[in-house]
């Protein structure tokens, strides 16, 4: 299966509770991702200071596959999450070349 990479930010409610809930606040969230799209496999998730709060890579099949993964994010606390396209740098470099 051919697989794009994501960057998912994600900033959560400020009345998300109580930070030590975090973990299972977490495994929650990936347990329903994993349920409602296992073609999603994630590569990294890293917890931020600054304007988001969560850093998230993961791979999915396409922009569709990606979207749901923000929506479901957003429909258990997140409020806002966006996804974005991650070209490896490499590949970024053919296309420099190609379009020259």
């Amino acid at each position: 299966m051919v697989t794009t990479t994501y960057i998912l930010m994600t900033k959560l409610a400020p009345d998300m509770g109580d930070v030590r809930q975090r973990e299972k606040l977490g495994t929650e969230w990936i347990e329903t991702i994993a349920r409602k799209c296992p073609e999603v496999r994630f590569v990294g998730h890293y917890a931020l200071l600054g304007s988001y709060d969560f850093l998230d890579i993961c791979e999915a099949p396409d922009a569709e596959t990606a979207t749901k993964v923000s929506l479901l994010t957003r429909s258990l606390g997140a409020v806002r999450a966006e996804s974005w396209t991650a070209i490896p740098y490499g590949r970024f470099l053919e296309i420099v070349e190609e379009v020259s």
